[in-house]
C-alpha cells in the first residue's frame, strides 16, 4: 500500500463526533498523518499522542476502532511497522471500554485488517515479525490466525519470535476446541533443554496457559532458567515481564493444595539458590505470595529470614518479611542486628523489628531516631494509619522525641509522627509538653490534639488562644481539642461557622461531620449548614458530594427531619454512575441506611445499585435499614456474597450478612461464607498494601464469628 490509499478516506470519517480519552478526536487524522512524517521527532510524538488518546493506558475508545484501518494501512506501507502492530495488538487486546463503545468493536476492527496484518508475519525484519504475530494473536480469530501461526512455526529460526509464536498459539488454543492446534504438545516440547532460553520461558509460561499439570519437568525448567526477567525484556506482554512471580501468581490461583506447594517448593528452591539475582527474583515473587496467600507467610519465613545474612538480598528480604506478621518474630535478632547498624539498611530493619518485636525495637528507635524516619512511621501505623497505634512507652525515646521536637530541621512527616506517637503514650507523655505547646503555632493541625492526650490541664488555655487567635488552618484543630478537654461548646461553634463558610469542600466536610460532637448545641449552624450546601449544577466532583453528604446528615440529626438531606442523598445517587465515583454512591447509601424507613423513597436508586459489586453490600444495608419488609433477602444474601468473591467490598458484605440476619442464611449461603473465611487465598480489602493482610485478617475473624452465630442459631 501507499500512502495516499491509506489516507484516502481519512477526511470524510466524522471524527469530531467520535470521543477519546479527551473528548473530541477531532485531532486524531493529524496524527495520524504526523506518524508518516520523515521527521522521526514528529512521527514520535504522534505515537506517544495516539497512546495517550485512544490506547489510554490500555483503555479503548469508539476513535480507537475508527483509526484501525490507517495504522494496519501504515504498517503495511512500512511505516513504523514494528511500533504500529504492537499498538494495534494493545487496541485488540484490550477490555477497558469506558465510553460506551460495544466490547469487542476494537477487536473486530484489527480482525478486518488481519489481511493486512498476517503477510507482515513473513516480513525480512525479526521485529516487524514478532509485532505481526503479537497483533495477529491479540485479534483472537483462530480460524484465519492458527494457520499461519503454525506455518510460520515450522520455518522461524529467531529465538524472540519462536516465543512469540506460541505464545500466539497458546493464546488461540482456547479459541478453537481444546488441543486440536497442538499447543499442548509444542509447549511440552519447548521446555527440552536444547531449545534457547527465551523459547523455553515461552514454553513454561504457556503449559500454564493451558492448565497443564505443574511437574517436576516445569519446576525444573524454571529453576534452570532463573534469573529469567531478562529472558522476556523483548516481548510485548507487559503482565509477564517478571516470569517468576507470574508463575507462582498463576499456581496459587489454582487454589490446589498441590499446586500451592509447587508454588513454594519453587521459592525456596529460587531463594536457597545462593545466586544475588536469582534471589532478588524470588523475593519478589515471595512477598507478591504472602499478599495472595495465606498459607505464605509459614510456608516462607526461614528461606526469606535466612536471606537478611546476604549484603545483596538483605534489603528486599527486609520488605518480604513486613508481610508475614507473626510469622517473622524468628527474625527479631537478625533484624536487631541490622538494626543497630549505621548503614542506610538499618532504618529498613528497623522498620520490620517494629512490627515483629515493638519492646525491643524501642530503645533503637531511641538511639538513632533523627535517622529512623521509616522506623518511626511504622511505631505510629504509618502508611494506611488504619491500624491501632499502640507502641510500647520507653523513657529513652521519649526523651529522644523531646530532643527532636526542638530541631530545627523538623519537617515533613516528622512532627506528625512524633505528635501522633506522644498522643497514644498520653500522659505518660507528659514531660514533653513544653516541647509540644511551642510547636503549635508552626505545627497548628496536629499539635492539639497532641498537647490535650499529654498535659490535659495546662493545654486548656493556649488551645483557647490557638482556637481564637492562632494560625486560621489550626483553629478547627485547636477548637475540637478543647471542647474535648473542656465541654464548652462556644470555642468550636465559632470556628465551625467559619469553616462551613469556607470555599475548600473539604473543610466544609469535616466541619459537617464535626457537628456531631457537639449535639444539640450545634442547633445554631442550622442556617450555615444550609447555606454550605451545593447547587445541583455544582455537585459534579467527588469532594462537593462527600461535603454535601456530610451536611445532609447533620441537617437529619438537628431536625429529625428527613426532608432537607433526601434529595441530597437522591441527587448524589443520581449522580454517581461512573465508575470512578463508586465510593461516593457507597457513602451515600451509608447515608441512607442511617436515615433508616425516611428514606424509603430512594429504594429504585439503591435496587439499581445492588448490580454495581462494589457497591452491592452498603446499597444492601440501606435497603434493609429503608424498607426492610420488602426484601428479597435471599437474593440479597446472594448478591452480597458475589461482591465479596469478587474482592468488591468483603468487609462490607459481612456487616451486610449479619444485617440481613445469620437466621437467613441458607446452608448454600454458609457454604460460600465458609470458602471465604477458610479458602488460602486472600480477600481484597481496598487500602495501601502495608495493610492488605491485616485487613484480610479481620476479615476472617468478622467472617468466622458471624458462621458461629448462625451455626449456633441453627441448633436452636
Amino acid at each position: 500500500m501507499d500512502l495516499v490509499q491509506v489516507f484516502a478516506d481519512l477526511d470524510t470519517r466524522p471524527w469530531a463526533t467520535l470521543e477519546h480519552a479527551y473528548g473530541s478526536a477531532a485531532d486524531v487524522p493529524d496524527a495520524l498523518r504526523a506518524l508518516a512524517s520523515e521527521d522521526e521527532e514528529e512521527a514520535a510524538a504522534a505515537l506517544s499522542e495516539l497512546y495517550g488518546s485512544i490506547l489510554h493506558q490500555g483503555s479503548v475508545y469508539e476513535a480507537s476502532a475508527a483509526a484501525v484501518p490507517y495504522l494496519a494501512g501504515l504498517a503495511a506501507a512500512g511505516v513504523l511497522a514494528d511500533e504500529l502492530l504492537v499498538f494495534l495488538g494493545g487496541v485488540a487486546e484490550s477490555e477497558g471500554v469506558y465510553d460506551g463503545t460495544p466490547p469487542g468493536d476494537c477487536q473486530a476492527a484489527v480482525v478486518a485488517q488481519l489481511p493486512l496484518i498476517l503477510p507482515l508475519i513473513d516480513a525480512d525484519d525479526s521485529g516487524v515479525r514478532q509485532a505481526a504475530v503479537w497483533a495477529a494473536a491479540c485479534a483472537g480469530a483462530a480460524r484465519p490466525v492458527l494457520p499461519v501461526l503454525l506455518r510460520r512455526w515450522e520455518q522461524e529460526q529467531d529465538p524472540v519470535v519462536r516465543a512469540e509464536l506460541l505464545a500466539g498459539i497458546v493464546r488461540l488454543d482456547g479459541a478453537v476446541t481444546p488441543g486440536t492446534s497442538g499447543a499442548a504438545a509444542l509447549a511440552t516440547a519447548a521446555l527440552d533443554a536444547a531449545e534457547p532460553a527465551e523459547l523455553r520461558i515461552a514454553a513454561v509460561l504457556g503449559c500454564l496457559d493451558l492448565e497443564l499439570p505443574w511437574t517436576g519437568t516445569h519446576h525444573e525448567a524454571m529453576l534452570s532458567l532463573l534469573p529469567a526477567d531478562e529472558l522476556v525484556t523483548g516481548r510485548f506482554d507487559l503482565e509477564r515481564m517478571e516470569p517468576l512471580q507470574w508463575v507462582v501468581d498463576a499456581l496459587l490461583h489454582r487454589e490446589t493444595s498441590a499446586d500451592r506447594e509447587a508454588a513454594f517448593a519453587l521459592l525456596d528452591a529460587a531463594l536457597r539458590s545462593g545466586d544475588a539475582a536469582v534471589g532478588a527474583e524470588a523475593l519478589w515473587a515471595a512477598e507478591q505470595a504472602c499478599v495472595f496467600s495465606r498459607s505464605a507467610p509459614a510456608r516462607l519465613a526461614a528461606p526469606v529470614t535466612a536471606l537478611l545474612d546476604e549484603p545483596a538480598s538483605a534489603l528486599s528480604a527486609i520488605g518480604v518479611l513486613t508481610k508475614l506478621g507473626a510469622h517473622a518474630a524468628p527474625a527479631a535478632p537478625a533484624l536487631t542486628a541490622l538494626a543497630s547498624g549505621a548503614d542506610g539498611l538499618a532504618d529498613h530493619a528497623l522498620q520490620a523489628l517494629v512490627g515483629v518485636d515493638p519492646e525491643g525495637a524501642a530503645p533503637l528507635l531511641a538511639r538513632d531516631l533523627p535517622e529512623r524516619p521509616r522506623a518511626l512511621g511504622a511505631a505510629v501505623g504509618f502508611p494506611g494509619g488504619r491500624s491501632p497505634v499502640s507502641f510500647p512507652y520507653h523513657p529513652e525515646l521519649l526523651a529522644a522525641v523531646r530532643a527532636r521536637l526542638t530541631a530545627p530541621d523538623l519537617d515533613g512527616n516528622e512532627p506528625i509522627h512524633l505528635a501522633r506517637l506522644l498522643s497514644c503514650w498520653g500522659e505518660r507523655a507528659a514531660p514533653a509538653f513544653p516541647e509540644v505547646a511551642a510547636l503549635l503555632e508552626k505545627f497548628p493541625v496536629f499539635v492539639p490534639r497532641a498537647m490535650a492526650a499529654v498535659c490535659p490541664a495546662r493545654a486548656v488555655g493556649p488551645l483557647g488562644e490557638a482556637a481564637v487567635s492562632g494560625p486560621e488552618e489550626g483553629r478547627f484543630a485547636a477548637a475540637r481539642a478543647l471542647h474535648g478537654l473542656t465541654g464548652d461548646p462556644e470555642p468550636l461553634l465559632t470556628v465551625l461557622t467559619a469553616e462551613l463558610a469556607a470555599e475548600d469542600t473539604y473543610r466544609i466536610r469535616d466541619a459537617a461531620g464535626a457537628t456531631a460532637e457537639l449535639g444539640e448545641a450545634a442547633a445554631v449552624l442550622l442556617p450555615h449548614l444550609r447555606a454550605a450546601l451545593g447547587t445541583d449544577d455544582e455537585r459534579r466532583t467527588t469532594p462537593r458530594m462527600d461535603a454535601d453528604l456530610e451536611i445532609a446528615l447533620a441537617l437529619w440529626r438537628l431536625t429529625g427531619d428527613p426532608d432537607d438531606a433526601l434529595p441530597v442523598i437522591a441527587g448524589v445517587l443520581a449522580a454517581t454512575a461512573a465508575d470512578w465515583m463508586r465510593w461516593t454512591a457507597v457513602r451515600a447509601a451509608r447515608a441512607a441506611a442511617l436515615l433508616g424507613p425516611a428514606a424509603a423513597a430512594l429504594r429504585p436508586a439503591l435496587a439499581r445499585g445492588l448490580e454495581q459489586p462494589d457497591q452491592t453490600p452498603s446499597m444492601a444495608l440501606a435497603l434493609l435499614a429503608t424498607v426492610p419488609a420488602t426484601q428479597n433477602r435471599t437474593r440479597l444474601a446472594d448478591l452480597v456474597l458475589t461482591s465479596a468473591e469478587d474482592d468488591a467490598d468483603p468487609m462490607g458484605a459481612v456487616e451486610a450478612l449479619a444485617a440481613l440476619g445469620p437466621e437467613q442464611l441458607s446452608e448454600a449461603h454458609l457454604h460460600r461464607l465458609t470458602a471465604l473465611a477458610e479458602r488460602d487465598r486472600r480477600v481484597w480489602i481496598t487500602g495501601v498494601e502495608p495493610e492488605l493482610t491485616r485487613a484480610d485478617a479481620r476479615f476472617q475473624e468478622a467472617a468466622r464469628a458471624l458462621l458461629r452465630t448462625a451455626r449456633e442459631a441453627a441448633k436452636d
